[in-house]
């Protein structure tokens, strides 16, 4: 559908202790192509290491608005934003992240010629991330890993958005909310209830971002032990989306224990296929990113499988009582 209405942006930021970060991604905003104007909202939620002094640098080059609020979460702050913004479109954006020159300009274009009520984009690794943090993207982000859900029209059907890049019109946060109050998977919570409401979503494969994502394993662990309890959730609230795939890491982790235990009795066949992945994933990486970032695919691949994995297994056979 042509879009017939002109789009005025807000990009909503929540952050949290993090303002190395916003200034950061403030920078990348500032070299944008995108000749229209738009507007800025930094939601700061609750932080003790505040970013004021971040926004009054980049007041006189920027549409900026700053909130301090209580800490409440991501998704309550994202609304918050939403509710302050002035313009009729709103994109999202993680304070992690740096938006290329081209992003404001990429997403006008696309919903220019096909307007949807939501959008969600790609994340890639800028060659100045950290080793580990490019490795942590293509755990993410392969199609050996994840499928390619996450940023490959090829691989998805409908596409649903992810709360680290996304777009939403005023209308569908009017009649949706915005974001539930979900701790985790409150971005596919709100994309099953735009397709509820007859909302269309849609992928731009131009409007990617750098995306840092966590700074260590451990963290990284904690947030893909996180999607994993969120999905049995989702899946008991909307019982048509749920999918055998999503049982996947949970028998890859509780194969690859069998297997090591087999291999001590002198079984060795099922180990060896574990082996052939990790070799095939290797070399995909290493073609990607290099040698030392491959050895690391294997380490954040093996973190995001057991995170996913174990969080799925508790939230599905011992669900937290409400």
């Amino acid at each position: 559908m042509t879009n017939n209405i002109k789009t005025n942006f807000s990009i909503i930021i929540p952050v949290y202790n993090r303002p190395q970060e916003i200034e950061e991604l403030l920078e990348s905003l500032i070299k944008q192509d995108f000749t229209d104007d738009f507007e800025i909202l930094i939601i700061e939620d609750g932080s003790t290491q505040k970013s004021d002094e971040v926004v009054v640098k980049y007041q006189n080059q920027l549409n900026l608005k700053y909130f301090f609020k209580e800490n409440s979460g991501a998704g309550a702050s994202r609304n918050f934003g939403m509710e302050k913004a002035t313009g009729n479109y709103f994109i999202i954006l993680d304070s992690d992240v740096i938006v290329p020159k081209h992003y404001l300009s990429a997403v006008k274009k696309a919903l220019d010629i096909n307007f949807t009520d939501a959008f969600g984009g790609p994340d890639a690794a800028d060659k100045s991330f950290t080793l580990l943090q490019k490795a942590i993207n293509y755990a993410m982000t392969s199609v050996l890993t994840t499928g390619g859900i996450r940023g490959k029209k090829q691989a998805v059907g409908k596409f649903q958005p992810r709360s680290f890049n996304m777009g939403l019109s005023q209308t569908a946060f009017s009649i949706t909310q915005g974001f539930s109050k979900m701790k985790n998977g409150e971005d596919i919570d709100l994309t099953f209830r735009l397709w509820e409401n007859n909302l269309e979503t849609q992928l731009i494969e131009k409007a990617f971002v750098y995306h840092k994502r966590r700074t260590s394993i451990t963290q990284f662990f904690k947030q893909t032990y996180g999607f994993g309890t969120a999905r049995p959730i989702l899946n008991r609230k909307y019982p048509k989306t749920a999918k055998i795939t999503f049982w996947f890491p949970s028998l890859f982790i509780l194969g690859l224990d069998l297997s090591i235990l087999m291999a001590i009795f002198g079984c060795l066949t099922p180990l060896a296929i574990y082996y052939v992945y990790f070799i095939v994933l290797f070399i995909d990486s290493a073609f990607q990113n290099g040698f030392r970032v491959a050895f690391l695919s294997i380490l954040t691949t093996l973190t995001q499988f057991f995170g996913y994995g174990l969080g799925f297994l508790e939230s599905q056979f011992y669900p937290k009582k409400k």
